[in-house]
């Protein structure tokens, strides 16, 4: 049996974090293949040093150095492999780091040095080898990632190591520079690497016992979720669920993997199991939903026309408006004569948002064009909301009663969701109300 593990920020913020790994990787000799991220924050005001390198980065574009930043990154290494009491020339490795940040004047090289030194630490404490994920996660022209040539490589590298430690977040791209994935994309590496050595089990550890129902800083007593589904956990984690990385569960669906979401500190926990929906095993006390999400600040252009269905590439002409601005587009929702564009906010800063209307008016002649902005999207996950009568119901009924006025309704054909949309005040009395209505 192979297990990838992935330890997060929090699991390396310091010595003892360190050693309370090394405990859970002793515990199992399965767990072949270990990918970390950089250290994360010891206490609530501490700085991540993923932020620390990215002020490196500006330190060394205004100034030419980054000396005064990195000082600070420094003594934070130095202390972690003092109290693990290695003997790890570690002053050596920093010198070296500090002198490419200065050279290289790029933020993707900096900010992957955190997952860089950590994982050359942990090797040396596990006693495993070092692999740089700059061997194996390649990038193309358009900056996506090579999954073909990524998973050959990984396949090809790792076969030839019996134990591994490796940094999390980064690769190289299709000129050989450093290139990173989006923050949190150390979940992708170890996704990835679960992939090419055709793991078992993807062990992601981090400071939480599992995927929650809901923000815990919104329903306190939101319950840990045993067993959810890959597309669950996809829709939930891109509408704002932290704790696993959106992008980090393709990989392991092109081989059924399933992932386990694991508390480092609390390892006896069962934690959340994703599967595939092959291997999902129901239980007679799940709830009808599975995950609540959201995000804040959207704006909604609601344009309204007369006999839109009938006029050929409509939609066509207003997205090409969108595409125009460089804009994405997060839903479409449409009705016979209406048709809602919802974007992001920060997306339409700086006069973007007035051209962008003025355009669209130019284009497609609409009767008006309403724009509704401070918009909160919502998503109800479940892949038992298909097959059980009134869970709309439920939940429009659970939100009236609350006073909330639904803004926007949008289900998707799978019936796997259903996302609303209510002004940003009423964001976290909505998922509480929802969870109240559907949790027992």
């Amino acid at each position: 049996m192979i297990k990838v593990c992935k330890f997060g920020g929090t699991s390396m913020a310091d010595a003892n974090a360190i050693r309370q790994v090394k405990k859970i990787i002793d515990a199992d000799t399965a767990r072949r293949y270990v990918i970390v991220s950089a250290p994360g924050k010891r206490f609530k005001d501490d700085i991540k040093i993923t932020d620390m390198l990215y002020r490196c980065y500006n330190e060394v574009v205004e100034f030419g150095t980054c000396k005064k930043s990195f000082d600070i990154i420094r003594e934070r290494f130095i202390q972690i492999v003092k109290d693990l009491n290695l003997s790890l020339d570690i002053n050596s490795v920093l010198d070296k780091t500090e002198k490419e940040i200065n050279e290289s004047k790029c933020p993707d090289f900096a900010a992957s040095r955190g997952e860089y030194l950590s994982a050359i630490i942990a090797a040396d404490f596990l006693g495993f080898e070092f692999v740089d994920a700059a061997e194996m996660v390649r990038f193309d022209s358009h900056g996506k990632l090579n999954d073909d040539y990524t998973d050959d490589k990984v396949s090809n590298r790792l076969s030839k190591v019996e134990k591994a430690v490796i940094p999390g977040f980064y690769g190289k791209n299709f000129q050989g520079n450093i290139k990173t994935f989006s923050r949190g994309g150390s979940d992708i590496t170890g996704s990835i690497v679960a992939r090419g050595v055709k793991a078992d089990l993807y062990e992601n550890w981090t400071d939480v016992s599992g995927f929650l129902v809901c923000d815990p800083r919104i329903v306190p007593e939101a319950k840990v979720i045993n067993q959810i589904t890959y597309k669950e956990v996809r829709e939930l984690s891109y509408m704002g669920a932290s704790v696993l990385h959106a992008e980090a569960i393709a990989p392991v669906m092109k081989r059924r993997i399933p992932i386990n979401i694991k508390n480092t500190f609390k390892p006896e926990d069962k934690g959340t199991m994703i599967v595939p929906n092959e291997q999902y095993q129901s239980d007679s006390n799940d709830s009808v939903i599975t995950g609540i999400a959201g995000k804040k600040n959207f704006t909604v252009l609601l344009i309204e026309k007369s006999m839109m269905n009938a006029e050929v590439g409509f939609i066509r002409r207003v997205l090409s408006v969108v595409e125009h601005y460089n804009v994405c587009v997060e839903h479409l929702p449409s009705g016979i004569d209406t048709l809602s564009v919802i974007i992001e906010s920060d997306q339409l800063k700086d006069g973007v948002l007035s051209d962008m209307v003025g355009e669209i008016r130019e284009n497609v002649n609409p009767d008006y064009i309403h724009v509704i902005e401070n918009i909160s999207l919502i998503a109800t996950v479940g892949h038992g909301m298909a097959r059980r009568l009134g869970t709309a119901a439920t939940l429009f009924t659970a939100l009236a009663n609350e006073n909330i006025n639904i803004r926007m309704i949008d289900q998707g054909s799978s019936e796997l969701n259903i996302i609303i949309g209510v002004a940003n005040t009423d964001y976290e009395k909505c998922i509480r109300a929802i969870y109240k209505a559907f949790v027992p």
